[in-house]
């Protein structure tokens, strides 16, 4: 096909092409003359002691030596709790006999818990202070050994 029968759509496309062509030489020639500027010294960084990346070096005069054996690369130790950490103490918020259940607000956590009649022990209404210890439930925080404190 000669050049004289190429349509308008045809002659664009060539254009646009040849365009693309000179400005990717263009971009090879420029990679070429700024090659010095891509040294692995200028890609460096240096991470302080806070964990934020710096261009500066560490100074090494506030170097510590960490041993190896205090480093922990593994799920802490399950030990178990504190039986002084599952005695809770709160007031008792609502408690209904005929139904069975009720709720008690923990004095610490400010937490509404709830309680069934078969986790208690003396026998409470509501404003009764309490002590109890929490379990988790099917549908959250039940409390359980749920006694009337004395003090």
């Amino acid at each position: 096909m000669g050049k004289g029968r190429e349509t308008f759509g045809k002659k664009d496309v060539r254009s646009k092409k040849e365009k693309k062509r000179k400005e990717k030489e263009l971009k090879r020639i420029e990679r070429r003359e700024n090659k010095g500027s891509g040294s692995p010294e200028d890609m460096i960084a240096y991470v302080d002691e806070f964990g934020n990346i710096t261009s500066t070096p560490p100074d090494l005069t506030k170097r510590s030596t960490i041993k190896a054996e205090d480093i922990q690369i593994s799920v802490p130790k399950n030990l178990p709790p504190d039986p002084n950490d599952l005695i809770h103490g709160g007031m008792v918020k609502f408690f209904d006999d005929s139904k069975g259940y009720g709720f008690i607000k923990d004095s610490n956590s400010k937490l509404d818990i709830f309680v069934h009649a078969s986790g208690v022990i003396d026998p409470i209404k509501e404003g009764n202070k309490v002590t109890f210890e929490v379990v988790k439930g099917i549908n959250g925080w039940n409390a359980v050994n749920v006694k009337i404190d004395r003090e």
